[in-house]
């Protein structure tokens, strides 16, 4: 897949972590980008939330470049925004760019001071080596938990030629957005405005990343940025820009789907399907209900058909729903109807629910609404990332 144009990549192991491995990124725009983020809405937010929050505003959603460490959030420290300012600045005058136009992300562990001179000192060298072919490197080293490295493209044909976008997150753990998840990035070569670009991201992040959880956990440090360069040359008019917006959505869908199947310590991704509801946004209440239900995720993990705790999630999703306007089928076979069992070969749906990739579709009633929603079994291997995570 070739990458949009007029970006620059590059990743270097700044001493941030403890193993060695690249824990410094840089993302570049080669000219002026709209950007557009989306920001953690817990009200515990790390340093670098406030800081790329603050150069958005004052820059009127303009950006050139992307700084992300990984190793350490930069959240509830007492230098954390002084670090993420003077990381921005060496960077901007590193770039020859306004210190504004540097939007800061982190992640890792928090309450641990940052030493900036570790950053410092590592910035000439990750400027130096700026490539449009080092897309890869900068998707792995943004990773923590992560056992695989997460990156999703599309392109968009329109009248005047095709646009392209690029996306990369990192995410296993602490995955429950109510706007975007963990860390996201995404380029593009195509023309908008930030206003636009905006509204494209919010329709994207609706659809795929608030559709998401792993554990329930929201975290301190959430950031999804999208710059728009216009390096393709090209401008989309209002039909085209709702055009970019769904491709825009299916990246992000497919980067969504990536962390789900990637869930610390899963095994399985499970896709779960709501229809029927009064509305979309009911439809998502019951959908988040059972992806968060830890009853619900252990019996997938142990291939157990119990049906009992999906409807029972999406009873007390707290949407208006009527047991016997419902219907439950998981991996295709029928378990749950009109408020009643159905009788099923429990050996043949436990063998359907020992594949890597489960399917829920629950049936809420007669109504329009319907949502997808990711998320993934809840195993041992989960209990023992997070018990060692810190020490």
């Amino acid at each position: 897949m070739k990458l949009p144009l007029g970006y620059r990549y590059g990743s270097v192991y700044a001493g941030i972590r403890k193993e060695r491995r690249d824990d410094l990124a840089l993302i570049v725009s080669d000219s002026t980008a709209s950007a557009a983020a989306m920001f953690t809405t817990n009200r515990v937010q790390a340093a670098p939330v406030h800081v790329a929050r603050t150069n958005l505003r004052a820059s009127r959603g303009k950006a050139r470049a992307i700084l992300v460490n990984a190793g350490n959030a930069n959240c509830a420290t007492r230098r954390g925004v002084r670090v993420a300012e003077s990381c921005c600045r060496a960077v901007a005058r590193g770039l020859g760019v306004p210190p504004g136009h540097v939007l800061p992300a982190s992640t890792g562990v928090i309450g641990v001071e940052l030493d900036a001179k570790l950053i410092l000192n590592a910035l000439p060298g990750l400027i130096g080596n700026l490539s449009e072919k080092r897309f890869h490197d900068v998707s792995r080293a943004i990773m923590t938990t992560d056992r695989i490295p997460k990156v999703a493209f599309g392109e968009v044909p329109l009248n005047h030629g095709v646009v392209r976008i690029a996306g990369m997150t990192k995410g296993a753990g602490m995955i429950h957005p109510r706007m975007a998840t963990t860390l996201c990035f995404l380029m593009t070569d195509l023309g908008v405005t930030p206003s636009d670009l905006r509204i494209a991201l919010e329709h994207a992040a609706d659809r795929s990343f608030h559709r998401l959880s792993v554990d329930g956990d929201t975290s301190t440090n959430d950031t999804v940025i999208v710059l728009a360069n216009g390096a393709s040359g090209i401008k989309a008019n209002a039909k085209e820009r709702m055009v970019f917006q769904e491709v825009l959505s299916w990246v992000m869908q497919d980067l969504a789907e990536m962390i789900a199947r990637d869930g610390e310590g899963a095994n399985k991704k499970i896709t779960i399907h709501v229809v029927g509801a009064r509305d979309d946004d009911a439809a998502v209440g019951i959908a988040r209900a059972i992806a968060n239900s830890p009853l619900v995720k252990t019996a997938i993990a142990g291939n157990d058909p119990n049906w009992g705790r999906i409807v029972c999630a999406a009873g007390r999703s707290g949407v208006p729903i009527q047991a016997a306007a419902c219907s439950l089928r998981v991996c295709g076979h029928e378990l749950f109807r009109a408020g009643q069992p159905v009788e099923f070969d429990a050996r043949e749906v436990s063998a359907a629910l020992a594949r890597r990739q489960v399917e829920i579709v629950f049936r809420a009633g007669r109504g329009p609404g319907r949502a997808r929603f990711y998320t993934c079994d809840l195993t041992h291997g989960y209990i023992t990332i997070n018990a060692e995570y810190h020490t």
